[in-house]
């Protein structure tokens, strides 16, 4: 009997070596382990003979049995590292880049100009304490007209060509209207910057668009005078142009008094950039502030104007036309 039961465990360890040496995936070593030494595997079932051994045999064919279960158990250990490695190289080899392809071109994304503009007067403002305000481009007339101090009957509407809306609205012609709607909800001191699209119903050619950005600033405070705006704007235009010659000359706006344009020194000759003055005290009392307490002053400019200075544009229609040849020298 003992020598019948050792037979059979050699030959199923020579049987076992053998299948698992042939096993060329993971899953069919995992069938043939519990094939082997599982629970209900043929070395256990051997094992249970063993009850008809008697009491010298047993410790015999148990040590022969410890070293079946033991080469059998390297035997799988070996095959499954065999096995993970080759994996592992088949997947590398799948998943292989090659480097010498030619890749897929992607144009780099670039600011556009107008919105480089933009962002560099917010800058300098934000620098100087003034926080970004913004409103709608739909208005009320009220907003864009009569609490700047231009009512229905001013001559000062003529100058202004106005979208107007079959609902009595309109689209706003200045971003002035930003500042009524900020001070009506917030008390002085005040100092803001407001960045939007304007439109006027101007005919379109190099200097003129229906659409266009402009930016306009408040201060209102106590004490403000027009020494502060005139500071305020040397800064700014310095800050954006350099140093540059800056002049300001009398003009009129109905929102204004006084008021000014400003013109720069720019490529030997005197450049109209932004117009500017202290705000009417009629505006202040539009929004129930007290005009013998408080005084301010208002600017505002056209970012396509600054952006034809800076990048030496010969037509404003260039800004729009979205050609990549244009776009990509910014």
């Amino acid at each position: 009997m003992t020598s019948n039961l050792e037979a059979q465990l050699l030959a199923l360890q020579q049987e076992g070596e053998k299948a698992i040496a042939a096993a060329d995936t993971l899953e069919r070593l995992e069938e043939l382990r519990v094939s082997y030494l599982g629970k209900k595997g043929h070395l256990g079932v051997l094992l249970r003979s063993m009850g008809q051994l008697s009491g010298e045999e047993r410790p015999k064919i148990g040590a022969i049995a410890n070293k079946v279960k033991e080469s059998l158990q390297n035997s799988l250990d070996q095959q499954r590292t065999v096995l993970e490695a080759a994996e592992i190289e088949a997947q590398l080899e799948a998943e292989t880049l090659d480097v010498t392809m030619p890749g897929i071109y992607r144009p780099q994304g670039r600011i556009h100009p107008l919105n480089g503009i933009i962002d560099r007067v917010l800058d300098i403002f934000v620098g100087m304490g003034y926080t970004v305000a913004s409103g709608p481009e739909m208005e009320t007339d009220y907003y864009n007209f009569e609490a700047l101090n231009t009512p229905p009957d001013h001559p000062a509407r003529d100058m202004q060509d106005t979208f107007y809306l079959p609902d009595g609205n309109l689209l706003r012609t200045q971003t002035s209207s930003v500042q009524i709607r900020y001070m009506e909800t917030e008390e002085p001191p005040v100092r803001i910057i407001a960045p939007g699209r304007v439109y006027r119903r101007d005919n379109v050619d190099a200097t003129h668009a229906a659409v266009f950005h402009q930016i306009e600033l408040l201060a209102i405070d106590e004490g403000l005078t027009f020494t502060d705006l005139k500071g305020t704007i040397k800064v700014f235009l310095q800050a954006m142009f350099g140093e540059v010659p800056i002049r300001f000359r009398a003009s009129y706006f109905p929102f204004t008094e006084p008021s000014a344009e400003v013109d720069l020194q720019w490529n030997g000759r005197w450049l109209e950039v932004m117009g500017c003055g202290m705000v009417d005290p009629n505006v202040l009392k539009a929004v129930g502030y007290d005009p013998e307490v408080y005084t301010g002053f208002a600017a505002g400019f056209g970012v396509e104007r600054f952006a034809m200075v800076l990048h030496q544009l010969d037509d404003i229609r260039r800004v729009y036309t979205s050609d990549l040849r244009f776009l990509s020298q910014f």
